[in-house]
């Protein structure tokens, strides 16, 4: 691999291991706010650990009645 790819996926296992850190695997309920928030720490890797706390609210559009 080039030292590109080599430093992305050790950007993603920080971000991955900040995630885990903050428990959102095992309070994981399948929710879009969930979801984004995970991938949002996974995607910000070693900004976490500098006082980054990334956070995402997904509002859903509910189907009409």
């Amino acid at each position: 691999m080039r030292p590109g790819r080599w430093m992305l996926v050790a950007w993603l296992v920080v971000g991955a291991l900040a995630a885990g850190q903050r428990h959102y695997y095992a309070q994981f309920d399948g929710s879009c706010a969930r979801v984004a928030t995970i991938g949002i720490t996974l995607a910000t890797g070693p900004l976490n650990y500098i006082g980054l706390n990334p956070t995402a609210n997904c509002k859903v559009p509910q189907p009409s009645k």
